[in-house]
Formats: C-alpha cells, sequence, structure tokens
C-alpha cells in the first residue's frame, strides 16, 4: 500500500490547497482505514474556509461525508472487515459515553463532529474513523452508492433537526426558510410525516423551482415578495413548523414572523453571528424553540428508505469532479445560485 495520498488541507482562514500528505494509519484498536470512493463538500466546508469555525486549525484535511471500502481495521472492531462498503457517518461515536447512551452521538465525549474539523476528514483518497463500530454503517450489496453519500450528513441533519425537531405531524402547514441541502433534505423527509401544506422560501428561483420537483406545495422568493406577509395573509395565524435552514438573522427573523400559537421554530441554519430573539411577542405564544447538531441516529433508518426506493437523495447531486479538481468544486459549490448547484461529488 502506498504511503502518501492527495488530501485538501485548510490553511487558513481563504487558504485550501491539494497536497501530497501522509496516508492515515490505525492509531488506536477502535480505528478503521477507509478507501474513499466518493465524498462531497458541505456548508459547513465552507464555513471554515471563511473563518467561521476557529477551532478547525491550519494543516486539517477538510471534509465529514463519504461513502468508502474498509482498507484496514484495528484488533478491537467487530462490525466490520476488511473490503466492507461503509457509510462515513459526519458524526464519530464512541457508544459507551453518558451522551451516546442518550442517542445524543453529536456530543459524544471522545467524538462528536471532528472529521474535517478536530481531525483529518475524508476530502482525500484515505481516512482514519475512529470508533468505528459506531462510525460506519455498512452498505447493503446493490446499493446506489452515490445515493448514500447524502446519507452522511445532510439527509439525517435535515430529517433530525429540522423534521423532528420541529415535530412536523400530519395535516401541518410548515415552511421551511432555506432551500439549499439541508432544507431540500427536510422537504424530502418532511413528506415522511405527511404535512399538508409545505411552504419553501429562498432567493434562488432555480432552487425554488427545484423544491416543487421534490414536493413543496408552495414557493415564495423572498427577493421578490414579502415572505411574512404572503403566509400570514394565506394562512389561519401562520405555520405550524418553521424551519430556519440557513443561519442568518434575517432568516431566523421570518421564522419568528410566521410561527402560529403552540408551533415549533426548529433552528438547523449554522449562525455566525447572533440574532434577535423577539421574546417579548413570541412568550405568550406557547411556541417551542429547537436547535441542535445532527446525531446521526435516524441514519439506519433512513438507509432502509433509501434502499426501499421510498426516498430518492440522488436528486440532490447536480455536479461531479475527480479529486484533482477540488478547488474548483469549491468554487463551483461555493457560488451554488450562479452555477445551479446543489450538492457535488468528489472521486479520488
Amino acid at each position: 500500500m502506498k504511503t502518501t495520498m492527495k488530501g485538501l488541507v485548510y490553511g487558513g482562514p481563504g487558504k485550501i490547497e491539494l497536497k501530497e500528505i501522509p496516508v492515515p494509519s490505525i492509531l488506536k484498536p477502535t480505528d478503521a482505514l477507509v478507501k474513499i470512493i466518493k465524498t462531497t463538500i458541505c456548508g459547513t466546508d465552507l464555513g471554515i474556509l471563511h473563518g467561521k469555525t476557529p477551532s478547525c486549525k491550519p494543516g486539517t484535511t477538510l471534509g465529514h461525508e463519504g461513502v468508502g471500502i474498509i482498507e484496514e481495521i484495528g484488533d478491537s472492531v467487530r462490525n466490520f472487515k476488511k473490503g466492507d462498503h461503509v457509510i462515513i457517518s459526519c458524526i464519530t461515536s464512541d457508544g459507551s459515553c453518558e451522551y451516546c447512551k442518550k442517542q445524543m452521538y453529536a456530543h459524544c465525549e471522545d467524538g462528536g463532529w471532528i472529521l474535517g474539523h478536530l481531525i483529518n476528514g475524508t476530502q482525500a483518497e484515505y481516512v482514519r474513523i475512529p470508533h468505528a463500530d459506531n462510525s460506519l454503517h455498512l452498505i447493503p450489496a446493490g446499493a446506489d452508492e452515490e445515493a448514500l453519500v447524502m446519507l452522511s450528513d445532510i439527509l439525517p441533519t435535515g430529517h433530525e433537526i429540522g423534521v423532528l425537531n420541529g415535530n412536523v405531524k400530519p395535516g401541518d402547514t410548515i415552511a421551511i426558510v432555506g432551500a439549499g441541502p439541508v432544507g431540500m433534505s427536510a422537504l424530502l423527509t418532511a413528506l415522511f410525516y405527511s404535512p399538508a401544506k409545505i411552504y419553501m422560501i429562498d432567493l434562488d428561483e432555480n432552487r425554488l423551482e427545484l423544491a416543487l420537483k421534490f414536493g413543496a406545495t408552495d414557493i415564495i422568493n423572498s427577493g421578490k415578495e414579502d415572505a411574512v406577509k404572503r403566509i400570514m395573509a394565506e394562512t389561519k395565524d401562520g405555520v405550524d413548523v418553521a424551519i430556519e435552514a440557513v443561519g442568518m438573522p434575517a432568516t431566523f427573523n421570518v421564522c419568528q414572523g410566521i410561527v402560529r400559537p403552540g408551533g415549533h421554530i426548529a433552528n438547523v441554519g449554522v449562525h455566525g453571528k447572533s440574532v434577535d430573539f423577539q421574546l417579548q411577542d413570541l412568550w405568550i405564544r406557547n411556541i417551542t424553540l429547537t436547535t441542535g447538531l445532527v446525531n446521526t441516529n435516524t441514519t439506519p433508518m433512513l438507509l432502509k428508505t433509501v434502499s426501499s426506493g421510498k426516498i430518492d437523495p440522488n436528486q440532490l447531486i447536480t455536479h461531479h469532479f475527480k479529486l484533482d479538481e477540488v478547488l474548483h468544486a469549491y468554487e463551483v459549490f461555493g457560488n451554488a445560485s450562479a452555477e445551479k448547484a446543489m450538492k457535488v461529488i468528489i472521486e479520488p
């Protein structure tokens, strides 16, 4: 096996470089070494690039999503063997700490979101996965592995932090603010629960049209009309669930303006600055506000729904690149509106 590989290395705010770096090795008996087949770029990766995540240090290989083949396992790994095809979870979990026992894997005391953040990640030819037994998912034979890249992060994120935290129920009227990959994932998984009406709100006309194809009943271009006024005029007193999938004060304000008494605001977006929480208006309306980082505890269920054909995450993929083209892939993903990009696939 070769000793060096290509990997996308973070060099500090605004700096990324495809470099020749050492192939990772097994450090602990619970580790697995995975050869990457397909990976992708997340909005969180762009956040690191733009300096929003100072906990990610220069020299880190980016990326926390992907599918691959197990190349080597530590002596304590029981659930996998060399040659297995696996989904890499964006969340690493030891399965035994206090938080893991509550299925709060995002807060694992020896894991959480560490891939491509605190340790080297998946935008490379190989990646070391700590706590492999709890941080990988076996891919069924014959499955569409490209579609399963979406199960690393965005599909469980939209489902858990948007739909489940928002308590979407049959007959609900819901609004998703932000038609990016996570907002679209919330839309696709909200359909499991049969809401009566789904508003999708965004500035990008192309993404709004795509949302209609994915199952949204109504779209609002908030650059052309006042989303709050439109929704309050078309509903009795707002929406049952408002899902914030952008991470900006303006989009959070939309959610505050449209949630009805007894409703939910489910914040999924990653916020880089504080928002103005209108508690003086909302305290009397019995609303629930939730936040969160994905736990990936619903990934096994989502894998079954994808394998059965109930949901098709392939719809989210718009571009393909080789690892040698990863810098261009970042440019395309970073200019998603102009490039009509949703999720990009990168292959070594």
